[in-house]
């Protein structure tokens, strides 16, 4: 990629706005931008100046095209009865929009290039004439996250915390962004870098041991090497852990809620919905199709799908329901399998229950504003909760206990720079994996040399997170994932 080629984009999202912004980066933004603009002021680095968009006078026709233009105009211009000749202004280049244009100097920008930003009114048609403007007096388009790789290849910010940008662009909660702006600042860069640097310590001290045997360099013995790597082992262990609460704050949770015909299910739904989403009546059977809505308990987009009430079937169309809700029973990461106690317990709620005790799901003993506390459902696995979609009771006891399986019992939500993304869990798998032929090599007394393999294995993994070592490849499959303007 040309890192000196000036590149333009419209960095505001698709459709019409107050507001949308053109960005210029690259050595010849100023040159390219200042032609197409009429300032109140210069331009001062970090200042933002009120000014107009106007259209520029075509590439090539500088000073001498407006001489030549001046001298003509009062060639025709004649003269004035007293004998004065008269001098015929040059014509005002037409204003086509009023912008705010903010100037950051290199390197103290974004990307470490010189940056424009015009900022004008957010209508389509002057921000792609901006561009067209740019275009034309040498700009190129820039692609998909071209912004940020730059800013990535010019080591302002390692693959990590680009890849955080994109996290947090796309964040539907505020603790989702909270979290991706912690990503941002490095917290996994900086988590990394002490489990980096012990493994590099240890690398070191065996490739001296092996380059100056004869020079009677100590060489660890095998104990100590063993503990050296238990110490970088423990703490990959402790983040590759913490990917199972990441994926869910990143990625969100299906919660499916099962239960007999009449149990509350979508009562519960609305509730946990805040609104009348699902339809309730008194009459069983009245979904039959699944509803689904996305919600955020503590932060985590959580979708909870409403299904059919499950029971032998009266009809094709029921039937159909009950199928789909047994679907959703298997897709989900969480089932709420709701009982109504003021109904005695069926044969088809203990087969239920047996088929949800297989999966992660917590039982929910709902209408408790129509029957005693004594009601109970014999279940040695699942967390039980009683709630009354009617009165409200219980409900913040069930959101509690859902943010508890989210959380489990690792606390990793206390934590920060966890590991959120796909491609970096499957990093530290690989190089747990090598320490695990590490570990396995000093057990077999296996040379040196060849111990040394496993351990450069387990260290390119980890740069891999932070793009210390990255193919091409890589860079263009993240990146492409970017919008056009970051």
């Amino acid at each position: 990629m040309n890192l000196d080629d000036t590149i333009v984009a419209i960095a505001t999202p698709p459709g019409r706005g107050g507001i949308g912004v053109v960005r210029l980066v690259g050595p010849d933004a100023k040159t390219i931008a200042l032609p197409m603009l009429r300032l109140k002021h210069d331009l001062e680095p970090g200042m933002a100046i009120f000014g107009e968009l106007i259209e520029p006078e075509p590439c090539g026709a500088g000073a001498p095209a407006r001489e030549r233009a001046k001298s003509d105009s009062t060639t025709q211009s004649g003269t004035t009865p007293h004998g004065s000749r008269l001098e015929a202004a040059a014509p005002s280049p037409q204003r086509i929009d009023e912008v705010v244009v903010t100037y950051f100097a290199k390197p103290h920008s974004y990307t470490t290039d010189d940056i424009i930003e015009i900022s004008a009114h957010g209508s389509p048609v002057v921000l792609r004439h901006i561009v067209e403007l740019a275009l034309a007096r040498g700009a190129r388009l820039a692609e998909p996250g071209e912004f940020t790789r730059r800013a990535f290849l010019n080591g302002r910010i390692d693959l990590a915390q680009a890849e955080a940008v994109r996290d947090l662009i796309e964040s539907q909660t505020l603790y989702q962004a909270k979290v991706a702006a912690q990503q941002l600042e490095g917290a996994l860069s900086r988590r990394l870098q002490p489990i980096k640097q012990m493994l590099v310590e240890l690398i070191a001290t065996l490739e001296a041991g092996v380059d100056f045997a004869e020079d009677d360099v100590s060489v660890l013995p095998a104990d100590q090497i063993l503990e050296r790597i238990a110490a970088v082992r423990q703490p990959l262990q402790d983040l590759a852990g913490s990917f199972t609460y990441g994926k869910i704050v990143h990625e969100g949770l299906t919660l499916a809620i099962i239960g007999r015909p009449n149990v509350g299910k979508s009562s519960l739904f609305n509730c946990l919905v805040e609104r009348e989403r699902a339809i309730v009546t008194a009459t069983p059977g009245t979904t039959r199709d699944l509803v689904s809505e996305t919600v955020a308990i503590g932060g985590i987009p959580v979708k909870l799908i409403d299904t059919a009430g499950i029971r032998r079937a009266l009809d094709e169309a029921e039937s159909i329901g009950i199928r789909k809700s047994m679907e959703a029973l298997a897709d989900a990461d969480l089932v709420l399998v709701v009982f109504d106690c003021s109904q005695p317990v069926t044969s088809e709620d203990q087969e239920l229950l047996a088929q949800a005790e297989r999966r992660p799901a917590i039982l929910v003993v709902n209408k408790t504003d129509l029957c005693s506390s004594q009601f109970s459902v014999v279940s040695s696995q699942l967390p039980q909760v009683r709630t009354s979609a009617v009165t409200g009771e219980g409900i913040p006891e069930l959101r509690v206990e859902i943010l508890r399986y989210i959380a489990g019992e690792t606390g990793v939500q206390a934590e920060t720079g966890f590991l959120t993304n796909a491609r970096h869990q499957a990093l530290v798998h690989n190089s747990l994996t090598a320490l695990a032929g590490a570990v396995a090599a000093v057990h077999n007394r296996v040379p040196h040399e060849m111990l040394l393999l496993d351990l450069y294995s387990a260290l390119r993994p980890l740069d891999e997170i932070t793009g210390a070592t990255t193919t091409d490849d890589i860079l263009n499959l993240i990146f492409s994932s970017f919008c056009i303007g970051k």
